[in-house]
């Protein structure tokens, strides 16, 4: 690779949103159109991917090795037809080895899984992303804590890889109160919450990095994320940009509440 990659945090949507009728007609669209086009776009084509993935927590961060994942429907009460779509990636467990060796060396004890299938917070994404599932995909769970100071500085261990022709993604969603998005309240709080996360994104770096530990002191800050795994990966994907700008590359409204998503570097 002659360019170094840029991270993204990336939302992944709801279950299986972009391979299914939907009521409002046609809420997922914007979100699909733009997850076509994050990867295919970039000037150089991944040679792997890594995915901090919202739907994989650990008490340890954990690396998959599995070299021929299946797939993890972790989603509930969909479309019998949702349960049979396919992404057949392949793992890479020489990238699973460097996460791992890239993470030792800065402090970091990390675990390796050779079991574990994508979950949904992966293959749903990148089968839009991706449609021919040809670029070896690796996945990293986030600590069960949820601490944001530590992903950070999880993510600043990875830098070197967007180097090496891995991009760097963290999957999750920047507003992820369930009940309201189903409609069972009002989504409250979602455009105080973005406005205030998309300054911190994109702010200057230094300022990016103490703002986001911050993210509990935002307005609407426990309406969008009642629990904040969704959240988590893009403090990975800002700390493997660590002393580069972030910019918002989508913004959009779904099911009521404001989405975004951020590249850095």
């Amino acid at each position: 690779m002659s360019k170094t990659l840029p991270t993204f945090f990336i939302p992944h949507g709801g279950g299986p949103c972009f391979f299914m009728d939907w009521n409002p007609a046609g809420a997922w669209d914007n979100m699909r159109t733009f997850l076509e086009g994050f990867v295919r776009d970039l000037p150089e084509r991944p040679k792997s991917l890594l995915i901090v993935t919202a739907h994989w927590e650990t008490k340890t961060p954990t690396v998959s090795t599995n070299p021929q994942p299946d797939l993890l429907f972790d989603y509930h009460g969909f479309p019998d037809h949702t349960y049979d779509l396919t992404w057949p990636a392949p793992g890479d467990p020489v990238l699973a080895h460097k996460v791992v060796d890239l993470l030792e060396r800065a402090g970091i004890l990390t675990e390796t899984d050779d079991t574990r299938g994508f979950d949904h917070g992966v293959f749903i994404p990148m089968k839009v992303a991706v449609p021919d599932a040809d670029i070896p995909t690796v996945m990293l769970s986030i600590r069960q804590d949820l601490d944001p100071e530590f992903h950070i500085r999880l993510g600043k261990a990875l830098r070197p890889l967007r180097d090496q022709g891995v991009l760097i993604v963290g999957s999750g969603l920047s507003y992820h109160n369930i009940g309201a998005l189903m409609g069972r309240s009002t989504p409250r709080g979602a455009a105080e919450f973005d406005d205030w996360l998309t300054k911190a994104a994109t702010a200057a770096p230094e300022r990016r990095e103490k703002m986001l530990p911050k993210w509990q002191d935002a307005p609407g800050a426990r309406f969008a994320h009642p629990r904040e795994d969704h959240l988590v990966p893009v403090f990975v994907a800002a700390g493997a940009a660590s002393g580069e700008q972030g910019v918002k590359v989508y913004d959009d409204t779904v099911l009521g509440a404001r989405v975004s998503a951020f590249r850095f570097g």
